[in-house]
């Protein structure tokens, strides 16, 4: 295995800063996209749109990956009691 590769380390609490901050960011766009809706363009509401399905799908990814940390301490709760 190469041994040159940078270290990556990631918390909860940055993953979830950043899921933050995207939201936050996406809702400015929603909020200026409704303020001029005159001006708005098909294409503006269809790129909106899938921003927001990209939000979506990264919040699905959280969320599964602390399931799976919960299940893996849950596991090793368990298989202490059972020594």
């Amino acid at each position: 295995m190469p041994t040159n590769l940078p270290k990556l380390t990631v918390s909860f609490t940055s993953l979830i800063s950043a899921y933050k901050r995207l939201q936050s960011q996406l809702m400015s766009q929603v909020k200026n996209l409704a303020s001029k809706l005159s001006q708005a363009t098909p294409g503006s509401f269809i790129l909106l749109q899938f921003q927001m399905s990209q939000i979506t799908q990264v919040g699905e990814s959280i969320s599964n990956l602390i399931a799976q940390v919960n299940s893996v301490i849950n596991h090793a709760v368990s298989n202490q009691g059972k020594q």
